[in-house]
């Protein structure tokens, strides 16, 4: 992984970035239905984590936009070439830890390196590990199939860009829908990189077919 300073004196948002910063809540979120059937498939037919098959393609969809790859770090901004997640495994006693992950591997790869961060993170508190600033935020609500969902964010300049989804739920026509959101700074991200997102992702998905 590596970063650049983007250049300020030729940054066509400057403007914005210097006004979202000003709010108290500079953040912009959105919650979309997203259809997960072939990733449901995918992971039964093969026994993997659905879980983790989720936050593989959401985290290459994520990178696959600049500006989610963006971090505000004083009067400047830092653009990362990947971001590693930070997500949330469940302890056993109900409480959860955060573990980092990095996702440009193989599928395989991937699920191994995963399966040895939970076991160190089980013992951990919710302290996190690496170059936070660089880190998509992963969390997941598996027990609603909700419609909204507020996050809670230090304010101010913390730029990290957050992604959680929900329960999944079959419609009348059988297919598989769940809820993804994305919480992120306003001064970075506009509404049509969080549509590129989303693109990005039911791109990702098609890859499972």
């Amino acid at each position: 992984m590596t970063s650049k300073l983007i250049d300020m004196n030729n940054y066509a948002r400057k403007e914005h970035f210097d006004y979202f910063r000003t709010m108290q809540y500079p953040y912009a979120g959105v919650t979309c239905d997203i259809e997960v059937s072939k990733l449901l498939e995918y992971s039964r037919a093969n026994n993997r984590s659905f879980y983790l098959t989720v936050l593989h393609a959401v985290a290459l969809a994520a990178d696959g936009v600049p500006e989610l790859r963006q971090r505000i770090n004083g009067e400047k901004i830092i653009e990362y070439s990947e971001c590693p997640t930070s997500h949330i495994e469940l302890k056993p006693d109900k409480t959860y830890c955060y573990c980092t992950l990095h996702h440009h591997m193989s599928l395989n790869e991937y699920y191994a390196q995963a399966e040895q961060a939970r076991i160190a993170c089980v013992s951990n508190g919710i302290e996190e590990s690496g170059d936070v600033d660089s880190m998509y935020f992963i969390s997941t609500v598996p027990w609603i199939h909700y419609t909204a969902l507020v996050q809670p964010v230090a304010g101010g300049d913390e730029s990290n860009p957050r992604f959680t989804w929900g329960k999944y739920e079959e419609s009348t026509d059988g297919k598989i829908f769940m809820p993804v959101s994305i919480l992120a700074h306003h001064a970075l991200v506009d509404g049509i990189q969080i549509a590129q997102f989303y693109d990005n992702l039911r791109k990702e998905i098609e890859e499972y077919a």
